[in-house]
């Protein structure tokens, strides 16, 4: 940014504009990344080097090219929730209460995940 910086003082050019615009909003991505693990200890998979680490990307890719094995993780989360549920109301796991709710909203939020794949590539 810094070399683009110079050439935009003293010769700017519509492409060296853009270039510096699209580095820009990759440092801004980059930064929001870092910041969101920073704050929460999770990565927004935002910026393109970490798109494809994504759990949604790797259930996208499941989805198109093994859809046995997707409908396979998606039953095994289906279960997973119905059992964190039971968990819940179980008067023996009292002192557990903490970490079966925090694992019943994880794997709620995988399976909106599955419900949002499934809902836009089934059109």
């Amino acid at each position: 940014m810094k070399r683009l910086d110079k050439v935009l003082d003293t010769e700017p050019t519509p492409q060296s504009v853009a270039d510096m615009a699209e580095m820009r909003i990759r440092n801004n991505q980059a930064f929001a990344e870092l910041q969101s693990f920073n704050n929460t200890g999770r990565f927004l998979n935002k910026h393109p080097l970490l798109a494809e680490r994504s759990e949604a990307a790797h259930l996208l890719k499941l989805f198109r090219h093994e859809p046995a094995e997707f409908l396979r993780l998606h039953k095994n989360t289906l279960d997973n929730i119905k059992r964190y549920k039971s968990y819940l109301k179980r008067a023996d796991r009292k002192d557990r209460r903490t970490a079966d709710k925090a694992n019943l909203e994880r794997h709620k939020d995988r399976e909106r995940l599955f419900e949002m794949i499934m809902e836009q590539n089934s059109k």
